[in-house]
């Protein structure tokens, strides 16, 4: 019984340690916020741009079109190719207002501005570019104190 404890406290203590990274919890952040702008694009499709649209080019509803194939007294057999139409005419619309949500998100963000390029360590003698750790210039052969040629 005592054996059935421990290892169940210690795969409670495995979980928790799993469950408390830093990756797993942002995840989970990531997902909700995910879900809720999710629920944002579909709103600005659904109560937005689709209206537009249908008033621009009239209703856009192929969901009905379909093919008989087969006639049926009971039931008839379809290709329904109107549904898969209709599903991805909604794609290219939501895929198109992300696209351009994320593109004016993109423009309000700050950029940053890039580092300042390091000044090239120069020979104190010759003025010749040489490598930071170089205890003698390549180009006139002088040797030197490495800390001295840096502050000249």
């Amino acid at each position: 019984m005592a054996n059935s404890k421990e290892k169940a406290s210690g795969l409670l203590k495995e979980f928790k340690e799993f469950a408390l990274k830093g990756n797993v919890v942002d995840m989970a952040v990531g997902v909700i916020i995910g879900a809720a702008f999710g629920n944002i694009v579909s709103s600005l499709v659904n109560d937005i741009f689709t209206p537009l649209i249908a008033c621009i080019f009239g209703d856009m509803d192929f969901s009905g079109l379909k093919i008989v194939l087969r006639e049926g007294a009971e039931s008839a057999v379809t290709l329904n190719y109107g549904n898969f139409l209709q599903i991805v005419i909604n794609f290219v619309i939501v895929a198109l207002c992300l696209f351009a949500v994320i593109k004016a998100m993109n423009k309000l963000k700050k950029k940053e501005e890039p580092k300042p390029a390091e000044k090239p360590r120069l020979c104190p003698y010759c003025k010749s570019e040489i490598a930071k750790d170089a205890t003698r210039c390549p180009h006139c052969t002088s040797v030197f104190d490495p800390v001295t040629a840096t502050k000249k």
